[in-house]
C-alpha cells in the first residue's frame, strides 16, 4: 500500500497557512501516521514556523522540500504565493531523507555523499531518489553528475531546483526541521515502488544544427566558430536576446535533446548569451519555436507518457515538476497547464508540484538523468 495526501492553502499568514494545511493532511489521513513529506513554499513565508508544525505535528517524518515560483496540487491547483505538503505513507515501501550543505564547495562530492547518507539508513536498494536543490549557487548539472554516480546510471533521479520568485538572489531548501541555502535535500525511496514518468516542451527544433565551439560552463560564447548572438540572428533576425528566446542542446552521440534557456543575460562585445544551466562543450544546439497552445498541451503530454510507462494499473500520486520561465511566457495561461494535464489523470488521484528554476528527469526511460529548463515533468508513484 501506498498512501499520499496533500494539503494547500493560499493564506498569505504563515500561521493560518499552515494550520489549514494540517488540518487538511491530517483529516485525509484519517488516523494514518506518514513517514516522509515534501513541503513546497512561497518565498515570503516564515519557513522555520512551518517546518516546526510539521515536525511537531509528525515526529520523525522524513521531510524535504523549497522555495517554489509557484504551487501545484489537486486541492487548489495551480497558485502563487501559497505553500503545499504532500505527506506520504506505504507499510513496504522504505523513505529515508538526507541532506548536503554548503553544496557548491563540491558539489559533485557533496551529491555522492549526501546519497550514502540517505543509504546508509535503509537495507534495501534505492528505488528512485526525489530532490529539491539549491538552483543559484552552483551548477545543477555537476549536482546530478554526483547523484547520478552515487546511485548509478538506472537509478532514476527527478525533482526540481528552488525558486526565489524570479529575483536571483537566494533559494531555499528544507530538510527535517531546517531551512537551509546552497543545500542539496533528497529522499530516497526503496522497495516495491513502481513509478513512470513523462517529459515534455511543447518547443520543436527549427534551421540547422551548430556545434558548440566555445563555452564556459552556463555562458555559450560561440557556435560554428561565431558568436551566439549572430547564431541567433541568422534565423531570428536582429532580436534582443531574454527568456522568451531557447536552445535546444543535442549532446554528442544522443539523438534526444534537452531544453536550454537565457536567463535574458548577454554581452553585446564579444556575442555571449547566459543560460539558466551548463551547455557541455562540443554539443549541438538549434533555435526551437514554439506557441502558447504548444506548451500548454506539452503538460497533458507529459501525463500521458508517464501513464504510459506506469508499469502498474493504478498509480496512487504524481508529482508535477514545471519551469518558471514556462511561467514567464504563458502568463495568464499558466494554470491552464494543470486543466489540460487533469484531463489525463485517473479519478482521485494526489497531485503536488511547483514551479522550479530548472528541472531534473531521465529523457527516456531507464536513461540518465539529465537537467532541463523550460520543460514539464510528471512522476507517478504508486504499487499496483
Amino acid at each position: 500500500m501506498l498512501k499520499a495526501v496533500v494539503g494547500h492553502s493560499n493564506d498569505p499568514d504563515t500561521t493560518f497557512a499552515i494550520a489549514e494545511v494540517l488540518e487538511q493532511c491530517l483529516t485525509a489521513l484519517a488516523g494514518i501516521k506518514p513517514q516522509a513529506g515534501i513541503l513546497l513554499a512561497a518565498l515570503d513565508f516564515e519557513h522555520t514556523e512551518i517546518l516546526q508544525r510539521i515536525n511537531q505535528t509528525f515526529p520523525g517524518i522524513q521531510l524535504i522540500g523549497g522555495t517554489t515560483d509557484g504551487e501545484i496540487s489537486s486541492i487548489l491547483e495551480f497558485q502563487q504565493d501559497s505553500l503545499v505538503l504532500m505527506l506520504l505513507y506505504s507499510d513496504q515501501v522504505g523513505f529515508h531523507a538526507a541532506v548536503g550543505r554548503h553544496v557548491s564547495s563540491n558539489p559533485v562530492a557533496i551529491a555522492q555523499q549526501t546519497v550514502q547518507l540517505a543509504q546508509a539508513q535503509s537495507q534495501r536498494p534505492t528505488a528512485l531518489c526525489i530532490t529539491t536543490p539549491e538552483s543559484l549557487t552552483t551548477s545543477g548539472l555537476l549536482i546530478l553528475d554526483g547523484l547520478q554516480q552515487a546511485l548509478g546510471e538506472t537509478t532514476p533521479i527527478i525533482g526540481g531546483t528552488t525558486c526565489d520568485q524570479w529575483k536571483f538572489r537566494q533559494t531555499y531548501q528544507f530538510f527535517g526541521q531546517e531551512v537551509l541555502s546552497d543545500a542539496l535535500p533528497i529522499l530516497l525511496l526503496s522497495g516495491p515502488v513502481l513509478w513512470g514518468h513523462g517529459v515534455s516542451t511543447g518547443w520543436t527544433p527549427i534551421g540547422k544544427k551548430g556545434k558548440v565551439t566555445k563555452v564556459d560552463g552556463n555562458v555559450l560564447h560561440e557556435v560554428n566558430g561565431q558568436p551566439i548572438l549572430e547564431f541567433y540572428r541568422d534565423y531570428l533576425g536582429d532580436i534582443r536576446p531574454s527568456p522568451a528566446y531557447r536552445l535546444a542542446v543535442f549532446e554528442p552521440n544522443q539523438n534526444s535533446w534537452y531544453m536550454r534557456a537565457s536567463n535574458g543575460s548577454y554581452d553585446s562585445e564579444s556575442g555571449s548569451i547566459t543560460f539558466f544551466a551548463d551547455i557541455p562543450p562540443q554539443s549541438e544546439v538549434q533555435v526551437v519555436r514554439s506557441s502558447r497552445d504548444e506548451m500548454v498541451a506539452s503538460a497533458n503530454s507529459s501525463m500521458r507518457q508517464a501513464l504510459k510507462h506506469y508499469p502498474g494499473t493504478h498509480p496512487t500520486v504524481a508529482l508535477l515538476f514545471s519551469c518558471t520561465g514556462r511561467m514567464r511566457v504563458l502568463g495568464t495561461r499558466t494554470k491552464e497547464e494543470y486543466h489540460v494535464l487533469r484531463q489525463a489523470i485517473p479519478p482521485n488521484m494526489t497531485c503536488a508540484g511547483f514551479y522550479t528554476y530548472g528541472e531534473i528527469a531521465p529523457s527516456r526511460t531507464h536513461g540518465a538523468a539529465q537537467f532541463h529548463n523550460e520543460t514539464f515533468v510528471t512522476l507517478l508513484l504508486g504499487m499496483e
